[in-house]
């Protein structure tokens, strides 16, 4: 069976969970072959062996932390002249995808992004798209070279495959371009003990309804009593409600959660196009005739102020 090359998002060691999704999807269309590159690289090797990696490729420098992007791109495309893989999976994060465009460039062949799903095809991967703002969805393959694919996180059920995971050390050579840009500091991000907003399997969202930055505390009780993620609209970002890093859309992060619950915004395309593909939607806006409610799979008409609230205390309920 061919191999296939599945680029490892870790945090000194640690999986994280879109990489061992992108190994379940792997072993759909060939045998995984990991890359791990940075600081506790060979950590990996137990959780990936674990989910159906066959090898894990390793590398450890200064420049992976140092510089941007573009030593990983060099080691992934160190791995992928070792391997020759029938493709390449890359999770679909702002770093991802530009590791994914660069190698594709380099290696002449197509780049799919954000794909939802993977499945073995008669001439390559067949990858699900959802395109044109959520609009459509649609089956895609790239036509020339090897597919290079990235996979938005929470597109597929983590499932374990005991495989050898033989750690291998991958020689690398970097490029003259590797140390082109350099991080000149680094400041730590104040941790909220909530998930990941990407990655996270619920996510509570607010928007212009919330009407203040005061009032998202009812949004965040309602994500904590779920132990969700919280998100935020476009409209209640540019107000100052929230941070940017939480918004929620076409200019913001794309999510893709088993659950999705919208309080006070109104389902502008904007917006859509950055939830659209989450497995079970949930909105409460008091305009019955709002667009988001042509979306949902359950809808409340009602003053998020009341629903909201009464929602989390039952939630709250239930669990005690």
């Amino acid at each position: 069976m061919a191999e296939v090359l599945v680029y490892v998002d870790h945090v000194d060691g640690a999986v994280r969970k879109p990489t061992l999704e992108l190994l379940t999807l792997a072993r759909r269309i060939g045998e995984p072959v990991a890359v791990a590159l940075g600081p506790g690289a060979e950590n990996t090797a137990a959780a990936l062996a674990e989910h159906g990696a066959v090898k894990v490729l390793t590398h450890d420098a200064a420049e992976y932390a140092d510089y941007l992007v573009v030593p990983k791109v060099d080691a992934l495309q160190a791995a992928y002249d070792a391997v020759s893989p029938a493709a390449v999976l890359v999770p679909s994060s702002a770093e991802g995808k530009e590791i994914a465009a660069r190698l594709a460039v380099r290696i002449g062949s197509g780049i799919i992004t954000d794909a939802t799903d993977l499945e073995a095809g008669a001439e390559g991967p067949v990858a699900t798209q959802s395109v044109f703002a959520a609009s459509f969805t649609t089956k895609t393959r790239v036509s020339k070279g090897t597919p290079v694919i990235t996979v938005k996180p929470n597109s597929a059920a983590v499932e374990a495959a005991p495989a050898a995971g033989a750690v291998e050390a991958l020689a690398v050579t970097f490029s003259d371009k590797a140390t082109g840009t350099k991080v000149t500091a680094r400041t730590p991000r104040e941790s909220t003990g909530r998930p990941e907003l990407t990655e996270a399997a619920i996510v509570v969202s607010g928007g212009r309804g919330v009407n203040g930055s005061e009032n998202f505390a009812i949004i965040e009780a309602l994500a904590d009593s779920l132990g969700a993620a919280v998100g935020a609209s476009r409209a209640a970002v540019d107000a100052g409600w929230y941070p940017h890093s939480n918004q929620v859309g076409q200019t913001g992060k794309s999510v893709s959660p088993q659950l999705y619950i919208a309080n006070g915004i109104s389902g502008a395309i904007q917006h859509r196009a950055g939830m659209q593909t989450s497995k079970t939607i949930v909105a409460v806006n008091k305009d019955a005739e709002a667009p988001i409610f042509d979306l949902v799979d359950y809808g409340v008409v009602g003053d998020l102020f009341d629903v909201v609230p009464q929602l989390t205390e039952e939630i709250n309920t239930r669990k005690g």
